[in-house]
């Protein structure tokens, strides 16, 4: 572990913090989906059955967690390279972030979509997963500029987040634009793409917006 890396970690963990129980360090991937498919089936037995069955109304959701710990677990290689993320940030509304990642390169919004088998293919605005069109750009799009003013904000200066979808299990992607404005990759190639990236963030700054982000008095 480099030495500026501790020093980043404390400060990260000083000063303004919540009580350890509200950091939202703590969270893993995927708990805002877990607590959702355990409210719709408080029943652990049925919970187990439910997420097999694709008549059952929590299969989509068991389908989102498995896709949400798969992307989190290529993320969290991303700490010793000088990386942050957070899994889980929920808003006030009951939404939330599926990963949010902060780093040398910047603050990226990582939104994770399961398509297990499937083909998908990302032009020059939109996402079709065997042929078939979704809203994938134009929400993480939205989630990121949200994600930058609220980030701007809390910190006092200017916070850019970039959006990213990180794709489980497809069995093609195909990405047919020069310069996307939402990053789109398999999400096993996610911590060598984004430790790539040219560094724009200075430690401090990485510092800084961490301390916000894991505050959950941020998002509310």
């Amino acid at each position: 572990m480099p030495l500026w890396w501790s020093g980043v970690t404390e400060r990260a963990r000083g000063g303004r913090m919540q009580p350890a129980q509200r950091d939202l360090a703590a969270n893993r991937p995927g708990d805002a989906v877990r607590s959702k498919i355990r409210d719709l089936q408080p029943n652990p037995l049925r919970r187990v059955v439910g997420r097999w069955s694709r008549k059952a109304e929590i299969h989509s959701w068991a389908n989102g967690l498995v896709g949400e710990r798969v992307t989190g677990r290529r993320l969290d290689r991303l700490t010793r390279r000088g990386w942050f993320t957070l899994h889980a940030v929920q808003w006030a509304s009951g939404a939330d972030i599926d990963h949010l990642v902060i780093g040398p390169a910047g603050v990226f919004t990582v939104n994770s979509k399961r398509h297990k088998g499937k083909t998908v293919w990302y032009g020059d605005s939109a996402i079709t997963v065997n042929r078939a069109p979704t809203r994938h750009i134009v929400i993480s799009q939205h989630e990121a500029r949200r994600v930058s003013e609220v980030l701007s904000r809390r910190c006092g200066a200017d916070v850019s987040a970039r959006p990213v979808i990180s794709i489980v299990h497809a069995a093609k992607i195909t990405v047919k634009n020069a310069a996307p404005p939402v990053i789109v990759l398999a999400a096993e190639q996610l911590d060598r793409v984004l430790s790539g990236l040219t560094p724009t963030l200075s430690q401090d700054q990485i510092a800084r917006i961490y301390t916000v982000a894991r505050d959950p008095q941020t998002w509310t």
